[in-house]
């Protein structure tokens, strides 16, 4: 029988499947298929939201690899998303370029960190999201409404662990910039 580790990291799992879903999305149906991408997008959020709280409270405190590895799961949906916008023609061709040599770059230099990660996914997001709004405004409207319900879900989650996470780690990368005097 399943525990709600195991759930959770089958949720967790399941971002790899969605972030290959949405690659393959973007290949086969192209442009015409936005909403289909964004509700992916808004299956894995939900997964991420439910799996981090079902492994908090699981009554099996073991670190498992996929749990562990929660953040480049994460970071597999933002490709798919990036490569669907991409080879669907939503996406300049410098940007294609750019922004996955410049966060290559970046990797290289800090390693994967926690703030890097979610900084990484969060520009290819509202990416989608803009588009979503300017070509399928329903969709569009969907992924905001989104957002917002699951911030008032989590709420005081968010604004008292999840932001200041993100900024402490902000300011760790910002230590090791090289025009930072030591």
């Amino acid at each position: 029988m399943l525990d709600a580790r195991q759930f959770a990291d089958m949720l967790t799992f399941s971002r790899l499947v969605i972030g290959l879903a949405l690659a393959w999305v973007g290949f086969t149906q192209s442009a015409e298929a936005l909403p289909v991408a964004c509700w992916l997008l808004m299956a894995s959020w939900t997964s991420d939201i439910l799996d981090g709280g079902l492994a908090r409270r699981s009554r099996r405190q073991a670190h498992t690899w996929i749990g562990d590895h929660d953040l480049e799961f994460d970071m597999l949906v933002s490709v798919g998303v990036f490569v669907y916008l991409a080879v669907s023609g939503f996406m300049p061709m410098w940007l294609v370029i750019a922004y996955p040599l410049a966060w290559a770059l970046a990797f290289w230099h800090f390693g994967l960190l926690a703030s890097l990660g979610k900084l990484f996914q969060a520009p290819i997001y509202g990416y989608l999201i803009v588009t979503a709004l300017m070509q399928a405004r329903i969709t569009g409207l969907a992924m905001v409404a989104w957002i917002l319900g699951a911030v008032i879900v989590t709420w005081p989650r968010f604004p008292q662990e999840v932001i200041p996470s993100f900024l402490d780690g902000m300011r760790d990368v910002g230590r090791y910039l090289p025009w930072r005097k030591s």
